[in-house]
């Protein structure tokens, strides 16, 4: 995927972070190498008003990093004294921009490499598709540090690898690779070092030709179906497949399908 064609985006961004358009798709990047791409306030409020300004022509976004590693998790330099309501404020606030990246209006890949630790993990499973490469590993090392998970990690990992496994790695500090992370679930693709941006990109643009309303039904529904009771659920998933089958585009593709000018499925990584 030749990415050179990508235009800065016109986006009022920290200097912690960079976007920039392909096409279709939206690109951005932690750049704060310096500090392994420690998240700070001002770079998670940079990520919200990234979501906000997308364009309308942006159907996919992919997040990656500048260095050797994708994040370390919260700046540890930032943390006061807070006190308990300041502290609920906080995590609050990173709470309402992880939920701008997975419940936003477009599907986001995140390409992992080097250190995917504490924060870092917590706003890679808030995007919908995740790439790892090689070099890629995971920690969630609040437990030493005496904290505890506070961008969504409690709801959103145990749901990616179970609750024992989150279990032991907050209490003992066990780190996993990237071949492990694949097997877990932390990861949909494992790819070679440095092949990470451009299996990201093929499958955001991938992404992007989909038909607007089933990214929207993937992306907000189906969550809901999977979390709610099996009779609702099912209501839910007949209620979405109606809308769906009923959209214009659906139509359009459908009968393209039909008049056999549609490809069909084949074996694809």
């Amino acid at each position: 995927m030749n990415l050179t064609s990508a235009q800065t985006l016109d986006v009022d961004l920290p200097p912690s972070l960079a976007g920039a358009q392909e096409g279709e798709i939206a690109l951005l990047l932690l750049n704060r190498p310096e500090k392994r791409n420690a998240l700070d306030d001002e770079t998670i409020l940079g990520i919200e008003a990234f979501f906000e300004a997308l364009p309308d022509t942006v159907k996919a976004v992919v997040i990656h990093a500048a260095g050797e590693h994708f994040s370390a998790g919260l700046d540890l330099a930032e943390l006061t004294e807070r006190d308990i309501v300041d502290g609920i404020a906080h995590s609050r606030m990173w709470h309402r921009v992880f939920e701008s990246v997975q419940f936003g209006r477009v599907p986001v890949v995140a390409v992992l490499h080097g250190a995917v630790i504490g924060g870092g993990l917590e706003l890679a499973a808030a995007a919908h598709v995740r790439v790892a490469e090689r070099s890629t590993f995971y920690a969630l090392p609040e437990g030493q540090r005496g904290i505890f998970v506070g961008g969504g990690g409690a709801m959103r990992l145990p749901r990616l690898i179970g609750l024992a496994r989150m279990t032991d790695m907050m209490l003992t500090g066990r780190a996993y690779g990237a071949d492990e992370g694949q097997l877990m679930g932390l990861s949909h693709y494992l790819v070679d070092v440095g092949e990470g941006l451009k299996k990201g990109a093929e499958l955001a643009h991938r992404i992007a030709s989909n038909a607007p309303l089933t990214n929207f039904a993937v992306m907000h529904v189906l969550p809901r179906i999977v979390e709610s009771d099996p009779a609702a659920g099912l209501l839910t998933e007949s209620l979405m497949a109606a809308i769906a089958q009923n959209d214009e585009e659906a139509k359009a593709r459908l009968k393209a399908f039909l008049e056999k000018r549609a490809p069909k499925v084949a074996a694809k990584g």
